[in-house]
């Protein structure tokens, strides 16, 4: 005999329900707590601000991610180009797929994100104005994530008590952004940069107050040479990089963060002259991250620049929509 509630249903019904319910929150928090993958192109690839890029998620969570990001001013696919007065209006979309994973019995994720972008950009050669316009594929970027600290490979049950009670988190990471995307040769302004490029970083996630986490990196970005760069070799030095972030949680699936940055280095060399065009810049921005029915969240973010010595004065946003199961 199957009992009928006053509500009209089944017991085993509104059992089976409830788990779909909890099961739909469970995974929104999972979302809205990893809303933290890179969004931007490579245009601002030392630039980038990635609150909770260390916070981990249990095992074997897919997380998918479509963004847009708009970016007006002085902004250029490579920062460190020798163009002045820099005007540009960019549109990106992004896709992203990341996936969390066993390794060593520590967290580990894995994102893969590739980015198309369309815009105009105008600027000073040689006191001599050019325009461009640009529309096509971005380089992509792989990023892997492994916990050292403070988060060895968990189920859900382990995740919703580090969520409970926060602790202490240490990670290291490492981009690596492919040449994958279009590029012209006879060209200064490109989508493309032509060239591999890599960030091996360190970061701590550090619980100050029960809702407020404090979050900090340290990465240094190596660059391959582009040995097509309008007929020359275009050889630059690393950026080193460093990035705050202060993260307030409202809810266990709703938190917004501060974030700041700051990088120096990238010096370039184009054949045997050495361009005037060294890095020491800064950016500060806010994140806001919702969950919205279950497995789904919304995240928005505004960046501008704080300190630019070269490049970096522009302004940026970006609304992005995620998916996990």
């Amino acid at each position: 005999m199957v009992l009928i509630d006053a509500k009209g249903g089944s017991n085993a019904t509104r059992n089976k329900n409830e788990e779909i319910l909890l099961i739909g929150r469970f995974l929104g928090t999972c979302v809205a707590l990893t809303a933290t993958i890179c969004l931007t192109c490579s245009a601002v690839s030392a630039q980038e601000l990635m609150p909770r890029a260390y916070w981990p998620t249990p095992n074997g969570t897919n997380v998918f991610v479509v963004a847009y990001g708009r970016s007006v001013g002085d902004i250029v696919t490579d920062p460190s180009l020798p163009v002045t007065g820099v005007d540009s209006k960019i549109n990106n979309l992004s896709l992203t797929y990341q996936r969390t994973f066993n390794l060593f019995d520590r967290t580990a994720k894995v994102q893969l994100t590739v980015p198309y972008s369309r815009g105009d950009t105008e600027g000073l050669v040689d006191n001599m104005l050019l325009q461009r316009h640009t529309s096509g594929l971005v380089d992509t970027t792989i990023r892997f994530v492994l916990n050292l600290k403070g988060a060895p490979s968990m189920d859900r049950a382990a995740f919703g008590e580090l969520l409970k009670n926060p602790r202490t988190i240490v990670g290291a990471s490492l981009l690596i952004q492919a040449p994958t995307g279009k590029y012209e040769s006879d060209r200064l302004i490109n989508i493309g940069t032509n060239r591999w490029s890599v960030k091996p970083a360190i970061g701590m996630i550090v619980p100050i107050r029960p809702t407020w986490l404090f979050e900090a990196e340290l990465g240094v970005w190596f660059f391959g040479d582009n040995d097509d760069f309008l007929g020359q070799t275009r050889e630059q030095k690393p950026v080193v990089s460093t990035a705050f972030h202060l993260i307030k949680q409202i809810r266990p699936s709703l938190w917004a963060s501060l974030d700041a940055n700051f990088y120096v280095g990238g010096q370039t060399n184009i054949g045997d002259t050495t361009q005037a065009n060294l890095l020491r810049n800064s950016r500060v921005g806010v994140t806001f991250v919702m969950p919205i029915k279950g497995r789904h969240a919304i995240r928005t973010s505004y960046s501008t620049g704080a300190i630019t010595t070269t490049g970096g004065a522009f302004e940026m946003f970006s609304l992005s929509y995620f998916y996990a199961w």
